[in-house]
């Protein structure tokens, strides 16, 4: 089983629902309103456990209500929360509109995950003795250069999701052996991405495609009904991260078929696939 230590971001997700997105200085109606368990950190780490792997999650929550139920989220997907801290103040948040196609916007204050300014030496020992890292970036820089930087010394895989994109520096890139990218994190960091082995880009409902060392290889969309896309990214991700072993060729299969399925549910964690509907709905 491959063992993955996420080091990443916690939110509780505030998901209301409408026809359609309103515009700039105009309100709309909304159908229905939710708070869904969710940040990209924490979205990726229960995507890669459901998905067949074992996972360690470090970052950080508040002490407010919404603390204490993302820690039980990620505890009840068997993800381990041994590196879970709990800081003063406020969890993180993300509030997200989706409409009648499925599309989203979102916005995200980070709280609690702005604290995860530093490793701790029970922290740096998972990433050592982890198959993969697994970092986005909704938490700070200089902490996924730090985890990239001893898992790379140590022999352990390092996936970037950079997202949201930053500005990086050269020596995080350098740690990097796989990135995850949509289209347009694509066409910003074009230059960057040319200096990591392997880098996957997703293409929407299209599928996915990766370029590594001496291989390039594209896998079609699942069509399925989409109801939500938030966190179909992370799914992917995911995914990715807990086959990765098997090769890119298996990996982009099991991502491309997770991150279709969790389009068809509402949310984010509670629409992650687990690794037995991934099997059964890849293509023959």
């Amino acid at each position: 089983m491959t063992r993955i230590v996420v080091v990443g971001s916690v939110n509780m997700d505030l998901v209301t629902t409408v026809d359609r997105r309103p515009a700039p200085g105009e309100t709309v109606r909304g159908s229905a309103f939710t708070t869904v368990p969710g940040g990209k950190g924490a979205n990726q780490a229960v995507a890669a456990q459901r998905a067949g792997a074992n996972v360690e999650f470090v970052g950080a929550v508040g002490d407010d209500e919404f603390g204490a139920a993302l820690r039980a989220v990620l505890a009840d997907a068997g993800v381990s929360t041994s590196g879970l801290r709990t800081v003063a103040g406020p969890s993180g948040t993300a509030s997200i509109v989706v409409d009648g196609s499925g599309e989203n916007t979102i916005i995200v204050v980070g709280g609690a995950n702005a604290a995860v300014t530093e490793l701790t030496a029970t922290d740096l020992d998972l990433v050592a003795t982890a198959d993969i890292l697994l970092c986005q970036l909704e938490i700070p820089v200089p902490t996924v250069l730090a985890a990239a930087r001893h898992a790379r010394a140590h022999g352990t895989v390092v996936v970037l999701n950079p997202s949201p994109v930053a500005e990086l520096p050269a020596e995080l890139w350098a740690a990097v052996d796989v990135a995850v990218v949509n289209e347009g994190e694509a066409a910003q960091l074009d230059s960057a991405l040319a200096s990591v082995p392997y880098v996957v880009t997703t293409l929407g409902g299209r599928g996915a495609a990766l370029r590594g060392p001496h291989t390039s290889l594209t896998r079609p969309g699942l069509p399925v009904a989409v109801l939500d896309t938030t966190g179909a990214g992370d799914a992917f991700t995911g995914a990715l991260a807990a086959r990765w072993p098997h090769g890119p060729q298996s990996a982009l299969e099991w991502a491309c078929t997770a991150g279709a399925l969790a389009t068809t549910k509402l949310g984010a964690i509670p629409a992650l696939p687990d690794s037995a509907a991934i099997a059964a709905a890849l293509p023959r």
